[in-house]
């Protein structure tokens, strides 16, 4: 679950299902049920598959998905510049060294972690692009980029465009948060 909208959608499907929330958080839920039958189980598995989420099963999975929401906590929910590297931030937060965070995301994802922080960072330089409100210098800056010729480089290399390119085109393609 990446977004408040997402803990809606699951909690909405578990009342379907006659089974009770009590505490719903990112890859967590807690149930007031003690046990819940396997067949009520597979049915959740399937209505949560038929939306775009899954169930995950262990502690690797739970991992991941928690990385996943730091890195969209980090670049898209918050405007301070981080004052630590993000390496830093998610082994500090997750107390687990990152080399070893890092080799698991790669594995489960198909993508190393950085490629996943620059690809979120991306989108969200694409957002505030869209949104006009900003310089690309105030943009670089609050990105944590050292340079606009830095973060221009970076996303060129990503979309295929420069900022500018982007900004200047009438369909601004952009991706969910959880597709990136």
């Amino acid at each position: 679950m990446v977004c408040d909208r997402c803990k809606l959608v699951v909690k909405a499907e578990l009342e379907k299902l006659d089974l009770h929330p009590v505490n719903l958080a990112l890859g967590e839920v807690d149930l007031q049920e003690e046990e819940v039958p396997a067949k009520t189980l597979q049915q959740l598995e399937q209505a949560l598959h038929n939306l775009g989420f899954e169930l995950l099963g262990d502690k690797k999975d739970r991992l991941v998905e928690n990385i996943k929401h730091i890195v969209i906590e980090l670049v898209h929910r918050t405007d301070d510049i981080p004052k630590e590297k993000y390496s830093h931030i998610i082994a500090d937060k997750l107390n687990y060294d990152y080399s070893h965070l890092s080799k698991l995301f790669s594995e489960a994802e198909g993508v190393t972690l950085e490629h996943y922080i620059i690809n979120q960072k991306t989108e969200r330089v694409k957002e505030l692009l869209t949104y006009n409100e900003l310089s690309l210098k105030e943009i670089a800056y609050l990105m944590g980029y050292s340079s606009v010729a830095h973060l221009s480089a970076q996303f060129k290399k990503v979309t295929g465009l420069t900022p500018s390119q982007f900004k200047s085109q009438k369909n601004k393609t952009r991706k969910p948060l959880d597709a990136v």
